[in-house]
Parts: C-alpha cells; sequence; structure tokens
C-alpha cells in the first residue's frame, strides 16, 4: 500500500512540476522522468523525489547554464522544500536543442526527434 500511496504522490508532483515549468518558461518541449525508484535506500535520498528534466525553451537565451537552472530552481522552491530531493537537469534554447541533435544524427549516423 505504502507503494501505491508513492505512486500516486509521485504522478501529483510529476504534473506539479510540468505545470509550474511550462508556465513559467513557455517550453517548446519538456520531458520530466520520475527517478525516485531508481534511488530508494539510498543513504541522503531523504524520502523525496528525483526528477530528471529536459527543457527547450527560449527563455534560456542568453543566459548562462546557472543561471537556467536558477530559474527552474526558482520557479519549483516549493517543491523543492518538500516534495522533490533532486533535479537532473538539461536546459537548452531551441537553436542548442537543434545543434546536439544534429551532432547526434552525425555521430550515429540516426536522424533523432528534435523539440
Amino acid at each position: 500500500m505504502a507503494k501505491a500511496c508513492h505512486m500516486v504522490a509521485g504522478m501529483h508532483t510529476l504534473k506539479t512540476l510540468e505545470d509550474k515549468l511550462a508556465g513559467g518558461l513557455t517550453p517548446v518541449s519538456l520531458e520530466i522522468r520520475d527517478e525516485s525508484e531508481l534511488h530508494r535506500g539510498h543513504s541522503g535520498a531523504g524520502g523525496g523525489g528525483h526528477f530528471r528534466i529536459r527543457v527547450v525553451s527560449d527563455a534560456f537565451e542568453g543566459k548562462s547554464l546557472v543561471d537556467r537552472h536558477r530559474m527552474i530552481y526558482q520557479l519549483l522552491a516549493e517543491e523543492m522544500a518538500g516534495a522533490v530531493h533532486a533535479l537532473a537537469l538539461v536546459t537548452l534554447t531551441p537553436a542548442e536543442a537543434i545543434a546536439t541533435a544534429q551532432a547526434v544524427r552525425d555521430s550515429s549516423g540516426r536522424s533523432p526527434v528534435v523539440a
């Protein structure tokens, strides 16, 4: 039963993260994965969720990596104080996303999905 409650809480947190990032960054692309199960029992996990976020947004144009991450942490401050323990972030402008996809295609010969 505890696992089912965690799954519902995780889905709620995921939706909250999605809503706040979408509202604050107007992303071209937003991917959020709950990786909490990968960290169960690790020291320092603290019971909070672990999320991997990839966001492509014009809002990052001209911003350093540190500033981009600060933008996200500011948007998610309430969640970071409670339901979220850790974030793994990839923050790109649309041009960087295209360049990254092109580099992957050039190195693998395959065409990745770009958004």
